[in-house]
């Protein structure tokens, strides 16, 4: 009896193996949880970028009081150039947050609509979807407090008309795509929800990621091969203005054609449109950073007016006395 039962476990050891390689293999990786929870509840990029972003114009102003206005500038950010900070101007009404603490302070928006203010509409974008991804209805002030009066204006003197040969001209020419594997998801969460609160948590604290075009010899511009560099335009658009040599033009954006072991910079027209989609990627584990000031910083003076900064709208704002 002994050595039938002794048999039948030896028979059993192999099918046993079998079907435990089996379940490991068909197991979702931490990274296929996330991005299909991600997907079942509406948060793909494309539902993710669907009225994100509200211009400081006459409408806006005077209907403010329908919005929680969350105000990204420090109130001890003293620029040396004398451009006010939170407490010397800022929208009334607004709240002032940080990075930090914008999950827990959006709580008290008590279902109003949030706008996310910071100097240029940059980090304001990187930290607007992490609201979003958070349940929160939350959009971006185009071009921030920069956007809403002069004095707070710092995309004035960011915008550039670079002489390079890292600028290919019109109709352009976009770098052939691969095929790449994902992130692996370091997380101790278990359900996509759990991932994807821990993941947004981790983004937020490691803060936005600005790449320049000029950077003492390690701008986009002047060694765009350290990067994965992705032209997040239409294919008539890069017919018309060209592309950052080397660049690649995935939009709709394809996960499967991004590099994960490369430094992802998504560049647009300003930096908004790219600090959002790069707050998105980090999300699911890539290393992403947004191309500061997007084109303007680049071919400024070749730009259509409507792909150009603009100026300031003027509107009145208040001071912490």
């Amino acid at each position: 009896m002994k050595k039938s039962i002794r048999f039948l476990l030896i028979a059993l050891i192999p099918l046993m193996m079998i079907f435990s390689c089996s379940k490991d293999e068909n197991s979702e990786s931490n990274f296929e949880l996330l991005i299909n929870y991600m997907n079942s509840n509406g948060m793909t990029i494309d539902e993710l970028l669907t009225s994100w972003i509200v211009a400081p114009d006459s409408t806006l102003y005077a209907n403010i009081a329908d919005y929680y206005v969350m105000d990204l500038r420090s109130g001890d950010y003293k620029p040396a150039n004398g451009i006010p900070d939170y407490d010397d101007g800022h929208i009334e009404g607004a709240v002032l947050t940080s990075s930090a603490t914008i999950i827990a302070d959006a709580a008290a928006s008590d279902g109003k609509p949030i706008i996310v203010v910071c100097w240029t509409g940059q980090s304001a974008g990187f930290n607007a979807m992490a609201l979003r991804l958070s349940g929160y209805d939350a959009r971006v002030l185009k071009y921030g407090m920069s956007g809403w009066h002069t004095d707070f204006d710092m995309w004035s003197a960011n915008t550039a008309t670079i002489e390079t040969d890292n600028w290919v001209a019109a109709p352009g020419s976009i770098a052939e795509d691969m095929t790449y594997g994902y992130p692996e998801l370091d997380v101790t969460g278990e359900t996509g929800a759990e991932i994807l609160a821990e993941r947004v948590a981790a983004m937020l604290a490691g803060g936005f990621k600005g790449v320049k075009a000029i950077n003492e010899g390690a701008g986009v511009l002047e060694v765009p091969e350290n990067f994965f560099i992705n032209n997040f335009w239409n294919a008539s658009d890069v017919e018309t203005y060209g592309n950052i040599a080397g660049a690649h033009r995935i939009k709709p954006l394809e996960l499967s054609k991004l590099d994960p072991d490369k430094q992802i910079v998504t560049y647009c027209w300003t930096s908004m449109t790219s600090s959002v989609v790069s707050a998105y990627l980090t999300v699911l584990g890539y290393d992403a950073a947004s191309l500061r000031f997007g084109v303007n910083s680049m071919i400024y003076d070749n730009l259509a007016s409507d792909k150009q900064w603009h100026g300031s709208a003027d509107f009145p704002y208040v001071t912490t006395p």
